[in-house]
């Protein structure tokens, strides 16, 4: 079985983007690419802030629902705590 992590992205506006992969060296490749999510076509991916293994895909996705209702400062308060390994 696959291990899925969440991650979360800074992009070039200050926003951050939550979502789950399989590989997240690869997703924001693709990200940055332009081939992944539509939510990068106004804005630029510039780094991966957290991420978080360990996941099934149900889990995964319970969990990037989560951090998704956070409040902004709820979200970069997890990511200072908990610095992205990649």
């Amino acid at each position: 079985m696959e291990e899925w992590q969440v991650y979360i992205i800074l992009c070039s506006d200050d926003s951050l983007y939550t979502g789950i992969t399989t590989d997240v060296e690869r997703r924001f490749s693709e990200h940055a690419s332009g081939a992944g999510a539509k939510y990068f076509r106004g804005r630029r991916p510039l780094r991966v802030v957290y991420s978080e293994k360990g996941h099934t895909r149900s889990s995964a996705s319970r969990r990037e629902y989560e951090i998704k209702k956070m409040s902004r400062n709820a979200k970069v308060q997890l990511t200072e705590e908990n610095a992205a390994p990649v």
